[in-house]
């Protein structure tokens, strides 16, 4: 315990002194000023980031982000020559190269910046000196660019998410933020049926090299979707944001046969913007894992059940992805969209069961094989209008989308017992087959409207409205004992409905006073969900309706104070709600594992939530620094409770609502550019969690802390080539019937850029010493239970990459170096 104990306490300190090591630079009174804008609406762009490079040593001498109102302030400069960058994520950075200050330099004003975006071209001269910037900040999100992370390169958006502060991913690819579940995944803004809308299998379909940025939105305003117990992770996919025609390709081979393909087309002139890409993932994953139950006060002479577990699985998938943007005017965009999605998976898994009595001795020793085929489509399409009028941020904005999944799922379960009570047996092989049908449609309804007010405010409203169709069929059949015989099985025949319909309005005013924004917001939601369930009660068919209705207004406020040296302060708090999904009230039992059943349950409440966050951030001459202290309470909290075994040992878990629930911490996120060819990410995040018992489900009052932690270094040391390594650890934590074990592992990858900057070539390792395992211990009042499953273990992957097209239309002949510039317009010059 004390050697535990002692390297606990040495990877807190490593960590916390990676994000707590900050320093600053004083230096003259000469200062730089200026506003950043749209090229194209002449709307001023809050939350960029403006940086200054000495020219000689390449070390960032100033950093400082833009206010409300698109205006930027670097001041205390020392005399020398620099280089001034200026980006935001979706923005072609801007450059202004041999800013000469001097000892008599006042202020020197860049006036207005114009920023290039998809839909511009203002900009001519250009040129490529850097990475644009990692993380950009925002009154209400986070925004991580990920098209640069070389440890996931290969993979899907799973093993890219691990990359990006604040979130975990655990074995089964559900997603965490903060530590809490419950967190809302959008695909570019928007939900996804890819697999019935399974985030997990949303996330392993998508490949890693088709996102562009991961927003993180840890406390939504009110214009944001109330959905969310945690907050929301929007994944923004790749649009096309050059002129001309362009392309890439991206091929990968792995270990175990993993391979994958994408490739993105776009061309774009002053009228129209087309672009479209295609995805393959061909990806095999070995599993495995144990489980040991010791049963207390057992209702027959079963005392312990060990199973070992070894699974193996193939996951084929499709996607394409296509658009056309069509600029009716300057200030007029009308867009189309579509994406497809198909995938087939083929599982086998082998299961060893052995149930013993006290003495240690067999009660029943059994194998079973299970199988599962599954196959599933899903289509979208989304039609967009945005219009920009005179006035600068005033805008009016509509979407219509829908879409369509179909998912199928045939499994086999085939028990054989080859031993009973210490004698072996030669029975017939137990046999159940089950079916899962399932349709999922969606339509969402939305515009929005913003509108200036004054100097520096403006007016935010709009409305909502979603509708969420499902229907879910399961059938089964048995094996007669001793015959060729399937019957139907009752037990397991069921067809489950639903319609989740949401109806939202919302109003949001901004304003800014000298160095003091706020935001204040109110959203209110009509949401309703109608289930009908077809079962059988022995041979007699039954059908049992249900509907959860309410209304709630939620709340949204915002404080922002800038302070000197590049600091900035924000209080918020806001209202949400974690609305149970289709799959949390669908009551089909789930019997894959022998001996621990899933079941949904129709009667769930959704969750109350109310959070609480006072953030602080920082920019210093060498660290981008940001903190956050948060508080959640989670009333009608939902979580899985694990009934007591049945006499054949069995436990069903199924979704119940607790009374509540509070989690707060502190989190830490540091950005490092230590030296030229050195920068890392660190976050930490520490947190209480607290859960109230509910005696009726046999839970006690539990509390915990816990906390984990990441750290992303990146090495250019070597001309073209690059390194990339990242390590996490996640400490352990409680849960409502027991405790998560602690895990951690280490990943790593290196990329080659040809001379010609169209090509690379990558390697990288995931969990290269194969540590990651998920493990947990729960207790009952009769049983207690150790769990482990393995991830997918060790996994490498080499990545080709190629990019091709010529980015401006122009038929004059140009200089050769002028047409090298033109062949990478990430930034510009003014």
């Amino acid at each position: 315990m004390r050697l535990i104990h002692s390297k606990t306490i040495k990877i807190t300190l490593f960590f916390l002194c990676s994000s707590f090591s900050l320093f600053a630079q004083t230096g003259g009174k000469a200062k730089i000023t200026g506003i950043l804008k749209d090229a194209q609406t002449q709307e001023t762009i809050p939350f960029a980031t403006a940086v200054l490079t000495d020219k000689a040593t390449k070390a960032n001498v100033k950093l400082a982000q833009t206010d409300m109102n698109g205006a930027f302030t670097l001041p205390d400069l020392p005399a020398g020559t620099f280089t001034f960058r200026i980006s935001f994520v979706g923005y072609q950075s801007m450059v202004r190269d041999n800013v000469v200050i001097t000892s008599t330099t006042g202020t020197l004003n860049f006036g207005e910046i114009k920023m290039k975006t998809a839909a511009g071209n203002a900009l001519k001269d250009v040129t490529v000196t850097a990475q644009k910037a990692t993380m950009q900040l925002g009154i209400d999100k986070k925004v991580f660019s990920v098209d640069q992370s070389l440890v996931s390169e290969g993979g899907s958006a799973t093993d890219l998410l691990a990359n990006v502060p604040s979130v975990q991913t655990d074995i089964d690819g559900n997603v965490s933020l903060r530590g809490s579940a419950g967190v809302r995944v959008l695909i570019d803004g928007k939900p996804s049926l890819i697999a019935g809308g399974n985030v997990a299998q949303i996330l392993a379909s998508i490949p890693a090299s088709s996102i562009e940025s991961v927003e993180l939105i840890t406390n939504p305003s009110a214009k944001y979707d109330a959905e969310g117990q945690s907050g929301i992770i929007n994944i923004v996919l790749k649009k096309n944001t050059k002129l001309g025609f362009n392309g890439s390709v991206a091929l990968t081979a792995g270990n175990r046969d993993n391979y994958n393909g994408n490739t993105n087309l776009s061309f774009q002139n002053s009228k129209i913007n087309l672009y479209g890409n295609y995805s393959h993932r061909y990806g095999n994953r070995l599993g495995g894992g144990y489980q040991d139950i010791t049963y207390f006060n057992s209702l027959s002479s079963i005392a312990f059940a060990n199973q070992n577990t070894n699974s193996t699985s193939l996951d084929k998938g499709h996607n394409v992805k296509a658009g056309l943007d069509y600029y009716l005017s300057p200030k007029s965009i009308i867009s189309l969209s579509g994406g497809f999605n198909s995938r087939l998976n083929d599982r086998n898994e082998l299961i060893n069961i052995n149930q013993l009595n006290n003495a240690l001795n067999p009660v029943s020793l059994s194998n079973r094989n299970n199988t599962n085929n599954g196959d599933g489509s899903s289509y979208d399409i989304n039609l967009d209008y945005s219009q920009k009028f005179k006035k600068p941020k005033e805008e009016l904005t509509f979407n219509f989308g829908y879409s369509h999944g179909d998912n199928n799922n045939y499994q086999t379960y085939n028990t054989q017992v080859y031993n009973q009570n210490g004698n072996s047996v030669n029975l017939d092989p137990s046999i159940l087959h089950t079916n899962n049908l399932g349709n999922n449609t969606n339509y969402n309804i939305q515009t929005d409207y913003s509108l200036p007010v004054g100097k520096a405010g403006k007016i935010e409203a709009g409305y909502r409205s979603q509708i969420r169709l499902g229907d879910n069929n399961q059938s089964a059949d048995s094996l007669l004992a001793s015959t060729n015989v399937y019957v139907s099985n009752n037990k397991l025949n069921n067809n489950f409905s639903s319609k989740d319909q949401v109806h939202a309005l919302y109003l949001n005013y901004q304003n800014q006073i000298k160095d003091f924004g706020y935001q204040l917001g109110l959203r209110a939601e009509n949401a309703s969900l109608t289930t009908e369930l077809e079962g059988y009660n022995g041979n007699v068919l039954y059908t049992t309706p249900g509907r959860i209705k309410y209304n709630r207004l939620y709340p949204s406020v915002f404080l922002t104070q800038k302070l000197k040296g590049d600091q900035q302060v924000q209080a918020s708090y806001t209202r949400r709600v974690n609305r149970p999904r289709p799959w949390d009230t669908n009551p089909f039992l789930d019997v894959s594992d022998p001996l621990n059943y899933r079941a949904g349950n129709p009667n769930l409440l959704p969750e109350d939530v109310h959070s609480f966050e006072l953030g602080y951030s920082k920019y210093f001459k060498k660290v981008t620094f940001t903190s956050s202290i948060y508080f959640r309470q989670t009333n009608d909290v939902i979580q899985r409770v694990r009934t007591e075994p049945d006499a054949a040992g069995i436990i069903t878990s199924t979704p119940q609502n607790l009374t509540k629930s509070i989690n707060s911490g502190v989190e830490l996120i540091g950005r490092f550019d230590l030296i030229k060819a050195l920068n890392f990410t660190t976050n930490v995040n520490l947190y209480q969690s607290k859960i109230d018992g509910v005696p009726a489900f046999g839970i006690v009052d539990n509390s915990g802390f816990s906390w984990n932690a990441n750290l992303t270094a990146n090495i250019s040391a070597i001309k073209n080539l690059s390194f990339q390594f990242r390590g996490d650890y996640r400490a352990a934590e409680v849960m409502a019937q027991g405790k998560r074990n602690a895990m951690y592992g280490i990943d790593g990858g290196a990329k080659y850029d040809f001379p010609n900057k169209k090509a690379s070539l990558s390697l990288n390792i995931r969990d290269i010493f194969n540590t990651r395992a998920w493990s947990m211990t729960t207790e009952g009042n009769n049983t207690y239970i150790d769990f482990q499953r393995r991830m997918q273990g060790t996994m490498g992957n080499l990545t080709f990459s190629y990019r091709f097209g010529k980015t401006l239309f122009n038929s004059t002949k140009k200089p050769k170096k002028e047409e090298q510039q033109e062949s990478r317009p990430d930034e510009g010059t003014f």
